[in-house]
Formats: structure tokens, sequence, C-alpha cells
């Protein structure tokens, strides 16, 4: 039984606003999340922790820390938000974390999955099993030339090396992860990206990762340029955010700089637009 949904801050980073975009025009993305001098945004790395009787289910897990300044140069880390520290605010040790389920392999959504310890590339959590699937991991380990600098191989191949990484059904269908955990399989952001659906205490929650990072992407034309395949995400969004309408969900956003969660409803022209906001 599922006990709780908990959002876990990973920190901030940023990112060129027009590539978060796409093809919307700055002089209305910029509305919603105002750039600075070099065109980059904030944007947050919330994860999601899961509690069931038994299991603490970690989903995806920001960027980590172990890279070098030159990279760190580029994404510009920021704010009090840290994966570790966030977990022990919740009372939980690394070693507590069962499961950790990788939305994707991008470096932001995995970074924090392996750490540098006494020089060695080892997992964060050492008692988790870390959930991915063949199709989205042979992707990652011989990536497309649009996504080669996202796929950082230090930050999940040593999860094969210790054989701690374990594959899910990648046949497109939804996946029963766990009682009240169903994963959802999508391909216009990247190919094999899961987002996670979660029914705790009478509510739904979903957590769509970069189909839908932010609340400002609810409108289904703002497609992100990283998407390999957007016409495939407006498409994908459309059916997402249907389910979302009808299971009166819960969205748990994983880059929103301002908003955590919401509700979504229709507005009077019919379109699907944000509701509530929540604080998990």
């Amino acid at each position: 039984m599922i006990r709780s949904v908990e959002t876990i801050d990973a920190g901030r980073f940023k990112l060129d606003g027009g590539a978060m975009f796409g093809v919307v025009p700055k002089t209305m993305w910029n509305k919603l999340n105002p750039a600075d001098e070099d065109n980059m945004c904030s944007w947050a790395l919330r994860c999601l922790l899961i509690r069931t009787d038994n299991r603490n289910i970690l989903v995806d897990t920001g960027m980590g820390n172990k890279q070098d300044e030159k990279f760190r140069s580029f994404f510009h880390p920021h704010g009090e938000g840290d994966l570790i520290r966030s977990l022990a605010a919740r009372k939980l040790a690394p070693e507590d974390i069962t499961d950790v389920i990788l939305t994707h392999l991008h470096f932001d959504h995995c970074g924090g999955a392996v750490q540098m310890l006494d020089g060695k590339l080892v997992p964060t959590f050492p008692n988790a099993k870390y959930w991915s699937n063949r199709t989205h991991w042979e992707w990652a380990r011989v990536p497309n030339e649009r996504e080669r600098n996202s796929f950082l191989k230090e930050n999940f191949i040593p999860l094969e090396e210790q054989n701690v990484l374990h594959h899910l059904p990648d046949d497109g269908k939804p996946v029963q992860f766990a009682e009240g955990i169903t994963l959802h399989y999508y391909c216009g952001h990247t190919e094999g990206l899961y987002a996670v659906e979660v029914d705790c205490m009478g509510q739904n929650y979903l957590y769509p990762a970069d189909l839908i990072p932010s609340s400002f992407h609810l409108p289904v034309p703002y497609v992100m340029a990283y998407d390999v395949k957007p016409l495939i995400t407006l498409s994908e969004k459309k059916q997402f955010l249907q389910m979302a309408l009808d299971k009166k969900s819960i969205i748990v956003f994983e880059h929103d700089p301002v908003t955590e969660a919401c509700s979504v409803h229709l507005d009077e022209r019919g379109k699907i637009v944000a509701g509530a906001k929540f604080t998990l």
C-alpha cells in the first residue's frame, strides 16, 4: 500500500530559454520564466519519493555533484536544494532507498544515481534496485548526435557494471511497477521515457518528467527543442493531459521553478489549463 507521495528538492540549474520552449517566441515565454542576460532560465530539479509499507521508491535523481567545473559552468547549478540533504529532511538515508526509477538517462535526471566515492564511481543508493528499460538503455549507450551531450555514461554505466540495473518491459504498453504505481512509455522527448502514475489515498498523481517539464509547457504546442520527435510529443501530450483530466490528477512537475504541482481543467475555450496548485 502506498503511504505517501512527496517531492525531493535536488537543486536548480539553468538551460537556454529558447531550447526549453522550442518554436514559441521569446516575447511569449519570457513572461513565464524570464531569462538572464545570457538567455538562460532557472529550472528546478524535483524528484519524486513514493513510500509504501515496505519500500522507499525514488523517481529520478537530479544532476548529482560529481561533474567538473567546466561542465557545471554550462548549466550553473544553484539553489539550496540537494538530493541527499532533502532525503535526510524526510528522515531517509541513501541506504533506505529500495528502488530508483529512472524516467530516462539525460544527465539532469540520472546524474545523482552514481556518486564518486574514494575515487570510484559507485551507486549512490547502495541497497536499491535501479530501473530503466532495454530500448532506452541502448539508445543512451549509443547516442545520436542530437542527444550525445545529454547522455553521460558515468551517470549510468556503473549501474550495469555493478549489477544493480534492472529493465522493465518496453513494448509501449503501461507497466505495473507495483500496486498503485504505473509507468507510461513515451518516445517524443527521447526513446523510451517513462512517466509515472501513482494512486495514493484516493488521489491520482502524474509525474510526466520531460514530456511536460513544467506548468509553462501545459499548452500542447509548447514543446522543447530538445525533443527528438516533436510531432510525436504533441500527440503524447494530448493523450497524457486527457488522462490527467479524466482522472482528476495532480501533475507533479520535475523542472518547474515556481509551481511544484497542479490540477488541470478545461477553460472557456475548451483547452486544458492549470488549476489549483499543490505542494507535496
